[in-house]
């Protein structure tokens, strides 16, 4: 049996009276976590859920999240985290695609109601028979009529279970991502998958039962999952929980929370960059405790590096990773050595080369396809085979990422193969987006590409051609767009164009559109 919430289990054991997780004046020890995540899974039990049935899980950064996550793995089934910010028919797809039984999903607000947005996609599907409204008070009712709140599928329920055995094999989560075409993908990590990458990632950055981390990247996304929450779980550390990334209030929690760990994406280090340069905030007393730092989900630029660096007197190790890999597939390395700009190098029982179109090695120096096989290659994406094949040949998993080696064997990113767009962490689908927009009625053609952008690592801009004789201005392309797709997803910039360059054979020439 090897089942992935047996790190909180063991912490609950070693650590009983711990603090586990923090958010605002919240606390809960490790035995409390693990004491509802029971709760949780004897709810789920309860309704019918089996081992291996999918439940998915929408969430800010709170307590819930590592309760649910545990109780779902504890039940012996797979958990589903959906990004909080999807849309409707967004979230009706993940819940079709995943076959998801069960669905909880927090309240929200009012600028971000996802309750009611959870609760709109799931009524549209037929096969996912359970929705959880997550209220922001266990004991209050959920806003909506009729509907259920965790509070309700926990109460009464025992403090205590026994977890259902499950094979290193089987699969423990399915995160979702995607390519440049189609919809998104589920990539299906089994239990041995995130349990190698938790430990290994631990030991990335010496991670200790004394330490403390801030948790601001979003819990959903396998970067924090793995990297964060279940290596806290592994080793006891307390983690305070944020829900939204804010440079004054990141500062302020790791001054009052003595905080030593502290992971995000380049797009976080430039704002606290931005926000030290613009204001008066003595760090004197973080400086003495924040031990390490990392850095992921797109290139970290050198000179924000340095400048976090020598705001902090801290080391920023930068790595690479994919939900495919679950995630880390390299990462720079103290006992290796570290090198500013670089991914580092592999990280333990993962191996990694570079191809030419050939599938040949290249040499040193020379640009090719990142491959990478071992212990954190995902199983493959859900019911779908046809991806993985293309995905994973002969055990090697072929990233779509172009980079480089040196002569010391540090991995260097360079291109994509694919189109994707990474704005400040976090990937976006031209195709998606381009679907969303053709909806429109005044609109022809779409085609959406990531252009430079200094806070965001990338921004999306559209190219648009409208139909003949119809009129709509970018500000309601703009709108239109935001209300119909994930808030991170719509284009900042668009540009009205009578035509798009195209191939002979009619395709949409991207690279000609970057040099406009």
């Amino acid at each position: 049996m090897l089942n992935l919430a047996t790190l909180l289990e063991n912490s609950a054991f070693k650590f009983p009276n711990k603090i586990a997780f923090t958010f605002m004046d919240t606390s809960l020890s490790f035995a409390q976590i693990n004491a509802a995540a029971n709760q949780v899974a004897n709810g789920l039990v309860a309704i019918g859920i089996q081992p291996g049935d999918k439940v998915a899980l929408s969430c800010f950064n709170l307590p819930y999240f590592p309760i649910i996550y545990n109780g779902i793995l504890k039940a012996g089934a797979a958990v589903v985290p959906l990004s909080v910010l999807l849309k409707a028919d967004e979230i009706k797809y993940h819940l079709e695609n995943s076959e998801a039984k069960a669905y909880f999903c927090f309240e929200g607000t009012e600028e971000l109601p996802m309750g009611k947005m959870g609760h709109a996609g799931f009524t549209e599907t037929t096969d996912c028979k359970h929705f959880y409204m997550i209220m922001s008070k266990p004991e209050m009712p959920a806003p909506i009529e009729g509907i259920k709140t965790l509070g309700s599928l926990m109460v009464g329920q025992p403090a205590h279970f026994d977890t259902v055995p499950t094979a290193a094999t089987d699969t423990a989560v399915i995160v979702y991502t995607s390519g440049t075409t189609g919809k998104p993908k589920g990539a299906e990590l089994s239990h041995s998958n995130l349990i190698m990458n938790t430990v290994l990632s631990s030991n990335l950055f010496d991670a200790k039962a004394e330490d403390t981390f801030l948790i601001v990247l979003p819990l959903f996304h396998i970067f924090a999952m793995t990297v964060l929450m279940n290596a806290g779980l592994y080793v006891g550390a307390t983690s305070i929980l944020m829900p939204r990334f804010d440079a004054e209030g990141v500062l302020q929690l790791m001054d009052a929370h003595k905080v030593t760990v502290f992971a995000g994406v380049p797009t976080m280090y430039w704002g606290l960059n931005s926000y030290l340069d613009q204001n008066e905030y003595d760090i004197s007393s973080i400086k003495k405790t924040l031990k390490g730092c990392l850095s992921g989900g797109a290139s970290l630029p050198i000179p924000v590096l340095e400048k976090f660096e020598k705001h902090f007197e801290v080391a920023i190790l930068e790595g690479y990773g994919m939900s495919e890999g679950s995630p880390v597939v390299t990462f720079n390395q103290y006992d290796v050595g570290t090198k500013a700009g670089s991914i580092g190098t592999p990280v333990w029982g993962v191996q990694v080369k570079l191809v030419d179109e050939e599938g040949n090695d290249v040499a040193a120096g020379e640009k090719g396809e990142l491959l990478y096989k071992g212990h954190n290659v995902m199983k493959g994406y859900y019911n779908d085979p046809e991806a993985t094949e293309q995905t994973i040949q002969n055990g090697w998993l072929h990233s779509g990422d172009i980079a480089v080696k040196d002569e010391d064997g540090f991995y260097y990113i360079v291109d994509r193969t694919k189109d994707m767009i990474i704005r400040g962490g976090l990937n976006v689908y031209p195709r998606e987006v381009e679907e969303v927009m053709m909806k429109h009625p005044a609109v022809s053609m779409v085609a959406v590409i990531g252009v430079p952008d200094d806070e965001k690592g990338e921004e999306i801009k559209a190219f648009v051609v409208l139909n003949e004789g119809d009129t709509a201005s970018k500000q309601e392309l703009m709108e239109y767009t935001k209300a119909n797709i994930a808030a991170y997803k719509y284009p900042r910039i668009i540009t009205l164009t009578d035509a798009l360059p195209m191939s002979a054979t009619g395709k949409i020439l991207k690279k000609e559109l970057r040099k406009v």
